[in-house]
C-alpha cells in the first residue's frame, strides 16, 4: 500500500439496504461529500457475492432487511473481508441488537436512523481509515516475516559454513 493512498483516506465503501431511497441518500451523500467510491446495494446476497470478488474498506448496513438481517449480513462479510469495517445502521435501536451485532459481526459503529450526515460521514472515514491501516499493517507484518525467514536462513548457511 502506497503511503499517499493512507494519507488521502479514499476507500470504496459498501453500502446495503432493502430501501433504495436510503442507499441513494447515503450514495448520494457520500459521492457529494468524499472521495469515496461506493458500492450500493438494496440486496444483502448480491453484496455478498460482490464482496467475494472485491476488496471494500468500509461497509454500511442497514439492521432490518428480508434476505438476512443486517447482523447475519455484517457477520457473513465479516468471514469474507476481515478487514473491512463494519457499521450497522437501523430505525429499531434496542440493546439486544447492539450486543448482538458488537459480539457476531464484529461492529465497529451503530449508528441510528434517522442519521445525521456528519456522524455518518465521520464514521465512515474513522471506518476506511481503519481498514487502510489495518492493510498496511498487515502488508508490513508480512515484510517482516519474509525478511525473519531470510535472516533464519543466512543463519543456518553460516552456521554449517563455519562449523
Amino acid at each position: 500500500m502506497k503511503r499517499d493512498e493512507l494519507n488521502r483516506g479514499a476507500g470504496t465503501v459498501m453500502v446495503v439496504d432493502d430501501e433504495a431511497m436510503v442507499v441513494g441518500a447515503i450514495q448520494g451523500f457520500l459521492e457529494l461529500e468524499t472521495d469515496h467510491r461506493v458500492l450500493p446495494f438494496t440486496s444483502p446476497r448480491a453484496a455478498l457475492e460482490r464482496l467475494r470478488e472485491e476488496a471494500v474498506h468500509t461497509i454500511v448496513a442497514d439492521l432490518m432487511m428480508p434476505e438476512l438481517d443486517g447482523v447475519e449480513f455484517l457477520t457473513r462479510a465479516r468471514q469474507v473481508r476481515p478487514e473491512a469495517t463494519r457499521i450497522l445502521l437501523t430505525g429499531y435501536a434496542d440493546k439486544e441488537n447492539a450486543i448482538r451485532a458488537i459480539n457476531e459481526a464484529g461492529l465497529f459503529q451503530y449508528i441510528e436512523k434517522p442519521w445525521d450526515n456528519d456522524a455518518l460521514g465521520f464514521a465512515i472515514r474513522n471506518g476506511v481509515e481503519r481498514s487502510l491501516l489495518f492493510r498496511a499493517l498487515s502488508d508490513r507484518m508480512g515484510e517482516l516475516e519474509a525478511a525473519h525467514e531470510e535472516l533464519a536462513g543466512f543463519r543456518e548457511r553460516w552456521i554449517h559454513a563455519f562449523l
